[in-house]
C-alpha cells in the first residue's frame, strides 16, 4: 500500500505541475503552489523531485513518452506494411496530437527526445515498448542499413521536435500542414540510407 501511495503523491505533484507550468508558466509557479495544489506538504515534494526544473524535466519526459506509446498503440490497430511508412504514421500521430495540444507542445518544447533518451530520467519514466525498441527492432527485421540507427532516430524525434515548435505555434517559416511533406520526404530518405 506504501508504493501506492508514494506513486499517487508523485503523480499528483505531477498533475498539479503540469496545470501550473502551462497556465502560469515554470518560472512564475513556485514549488509551495505545486505542493499545495496537489494537496502534498512542500517537505514531501524533495522526496520526489530536486527542484522544479528536476520536476519539470520528469513531467516533459513522461508527456512525451505518453505520446509516442500512444502512437504505437494506434499503429498497431492498422496494417502498415512498410517500415518507413509505419514511422511516418507514428511521427504524424505525435505532430496532431501537439497541434490540438498547444499547452502540451508548449511545455515539451524542444524536448520531444527527453523521454526517449534522457538516461536519468528513464529510470523513473515508466515504459511500455517504446519508439526506440520498436524502432531498432523494426529497422532489423525490414533488413534496413543504417550505419547508426540510434543516431538516425533521435534525429528524426529531434527534427520532428523542433518543426513542431517553429511551425505550430510560431507558423514559421510555413505552417505545419504546409511543412509535412518536406518532413516525411527528409525521414523517408534518412531511413534509405546506404551504408555511409
Amino acid at each position: 500500500m506504501l508504493l501506492k501511495n508514494q506513486k499517487e503523491k508523485e503523480d499528483k505533484l505531477l498533475d498539479s505541475a503540469y496545470e501550473l507550468f502551462t497556465k502560469k508558466g515554470i518560472n512564475d509557479t513556485s514549488i509551495k503552489e505545486i505542493a499545495d495544489s496537489a494537496g502534498i506538504g512542500k517537505g514531501t515534494f524533495y522526496l520526489y523531485f530536486k527542484n522544479k526544473y528536476d520536476l519539470e524535466e520528469q513531467l516533459i519526459a513522461r508527456k512525451s513518452n505518453k505520446l509516442f506509446n500512444k502512437a504505437l498503440k494506434e499503429l498497431n490497430k492498422e496494417e502498415i506494411k512498410k517500415f518507413d511508412d509505419q514511422i511516418i504514421f507514428i511521427i504524424d500521430y505525435v505532430i496532431e496530437k501537439l497541434k490540438k495540444n498547444k499547452l502540451l507542445l508548449k511545455l515539451i518544447a524542444k524536448n520531444l527526445s527527453y523521454g526517449i533518451y534522457n538516461s536519468n530520467l528513464n529510470q523513473k519514466v515508466e515504459q511500455e515498448l517504446g519508439i526506440r525498441n520498436m524502432f531498432l527492432k523494426g529497422i532489423e527485421e525490414h533488413n534496413i542499413k543504417l550505419s547508426n540507427p540510434e543516431v538516425t532516430l533521435f534525429m528524426i524525434i529531434e527534427l520532428t521536435s523542433s518543426t513542431c515548435f517553429s511551425c505550430i505555434l510560431n507558423k514559421k517559416p510555413i505552417a505545419i500542414d504546409e511543412y509535412k511533406p518536406y518532413l516525411y520526404n527528409t525521414i523517408k530518405k534518412m531511413l534509405n540510407e546506404k551504408n555511409l
